[in-house]
């Protein structure tokens, strides 16, 4: 697999086409073409995901919108360059017919999550705030597990607005009318040694 990495130039520019063609490991995105190796997830980061996906999982049972985690491609802008694909933590899509053949959503999902590690905070604050706010995907939510806390964007006369909650909130996801998130059910308290 390191030697896949070699040959991924991440100054060379790339399409799907491209994308498709390389093996599942190493992980890599597509932004506007450039492409960016993805680390391997911590457990405090998989336990979070678990932890969110239990609750909005839970909300969705029964109901059109689909509920989707990593590794799961989104073609954000298939239908003109389709140079930038992402895999966000977790997808909500209730648009089923964006998911094509079950392997990936056309276009922007209805809200996207992506939990901060070591390595991603500067290109999920920055990098897919600005894919995500482009493509109008209708809420991102950034959870840092340092910090315990969630940054919010609804989506909103093409501009996000942006609230922060902490571990001790109960989030509305705005996109799916009557789901609540609680946060100390995501970040629960650290055991001591």
């Amino acid at each position: 697999m390191v030697m896949l990495a070699e040959k991924i130039n991440t100054t060379t520019y790339y399409t799907y086409a491209d994308y498709e063609k390389w093996p599942e490991y190493p992980r890599f995105e597509l932004i506007k073409g450039e492409a960016f190796e993805m680390s391997a997830p911590t457990l405090a980061h998989q336990e979070i995901t678990v932890a969110l996906t239990l609750q909005i999982g839970n909300y969705l049972r029964g109901k059109k919108c689909k509920l989707v985690a990593a590794p799961f491609d989104v073609r954000i802008n298939y239908d003109t360059a389709d140079n930038t694909v992402v895999q966000p933590d977790l997808v909500v899509v209730c648009d089923l017919s964006k998911i094509e053949n079950g392997k990936h959503c056309l276009g922007a999902p209805d809200m996207a999550i992506e939990i901060l590690s070591e390595t991603s905070h500067r290109h999920d604050k920055l990098k897919k705030f600005n894919i995500y706010l482009e493509a109008g995907v209708r809420e991102y939510w950034v959870v840092d597990p340092d910090a315990r806390g969630v940054q919010v964007h609804i989506l909103e006369d093409g501009r996000y607005f942006t609230k922060a909650y902490d571990s001790t909130a109960t989030i509305p996801v705005h996109v799916l009318e009557g789901c609540n998130v609680n946060l100390a059910e995501v970040f629960e308290p650290e055991e001591s040694p």
